[in-house]
């Protein structure tokens, strides 16, 4: 038995030497590429939050210890002077709640109307279905300053300029022509063995798109849904246009009339930044599990 075990004893150990020197070489190469990807993910981290960091300290400052501090400095003693001059002057709450009536009537109608055109075009197989998804796809290629003039004089006629709804109309048209091509390709390769077991249990069209085909696809459409309300909530150029009273303003647009021809109040530009992006953020914690179930169904099968 000592013999015999003094024979073998070498020969494992070799093998075992083998197979595990291998993975060993692996491992330390993976854990060197792991690492300077590492590092790469924390110097572009530290420069997206450079702006984060500009806005949250220089909104507790006063105007004085920022002129003496400089910007990268912490405040010496927190002042929310910025921060209740902006609420004050463009009525804060107001203009958030126009941004979220924006936002959220606008994402939940692109969502619909995106749902039943990629139905009738991915699963109902109209004719010219590659022109007609071209056609939205270049609807997104227009940029918002040729739309401008023809929008106003469209709006002005219906009497629709300066109200809410006018952007919400523009937006609603933009975001579905992206959603309609995103989720025609989506439903173009849906499964034909569920549609057909639908159809033959009795089931009609309506009932296979509300029963079937949004069911399936609702972490595409939870996506789409976020989505649609940071792009909307984040929009400026077009409320700028459409909205000039001051009763119907989004934030973005409040935050613009804090800037003057000849001066700019830092600390107060950024309170106003820092109270702009707190409901975005709260939004995106809301929905963060929804989101990113989203984008990882499917993933694994």
């Amino acid at each position: 038995m000592t013999a015999t075990t003094a024979i073998l004893t070498p020969g494992k150990t070799r093998a075992d030497k083998q197979r595990v020197g291998k993975p060993r070489g692996g491992m330390t190469k993976k854990r060197a590429i792991d690492w300077i990807l590492l590092v790469a993910v924390i110097l572009v981290a530290l420069v997206v939050m450079v702006p984060f960091y500009l806005i949250l300290v220089n909104a507790f400052k006063s105007p004085v210890d920022y002129a003496t501090s400089g910007p990268f400095a912490l405040p010496q003693a927190l002042d929310f002077t910025g921060i209740q001059a902006f609420w004050n002057r463009v009525n804060f709450p107001q203009k958030v709640w126009n941004s979220i009536f924006i936002s959220g009537v606008v994402a939940l109608l692109a969502v619909l109307i995106s749902v039943l055109n990629a139905f009738a075009i991915g699963i109902g197989r109209v004719r010219g279905r590659s022109w007609i998804v071209l056609l939205f796809l270049m609807a997104n290629l227009l940029p918002q300053e040729a739309l401008l003039y023809p929008l106003y004089y469209m709006f002005k006629s219906v009497h629709l300029y300066d109200n809410v709804w006018s952007v919400i109309i523009v937006f609603t048209v933009v975001q579905a022509a992206f959603g309609t091509y995103l989720l025609s390709s989506v439903y173009g390769t849906f499964p034909k063995e569920v549609l057909e077991a639908a159809s033959l249990d009795g089931a009609t069209r309506w009932q296979i798109l509300w029963r079937v085909v949004i069911p399936i696809s609702r972490p595409t459409l939870s996506v789409l849904l976020i989505f649609f309300f940071i792009w909307t909530w984040n929009e400026f150029l077009i409320p700028l246009t459409f909205l000039p009273s001051n009763a119907n303003q989004t934030v973005p647009v409040a935050i613009s009339v804090l800037t003057g021809d000849r001066l700019m109040d830092v600390t107060t530009t950024a309170g106003a930044a820092l109270l702009s992006i707190i409901p975005t953020i709260i939004f995106f914690l809301i929905f963060q599990r929804t989101l990113t179930r989203g984008i990882t169904a499917g993933a694994v099968k």
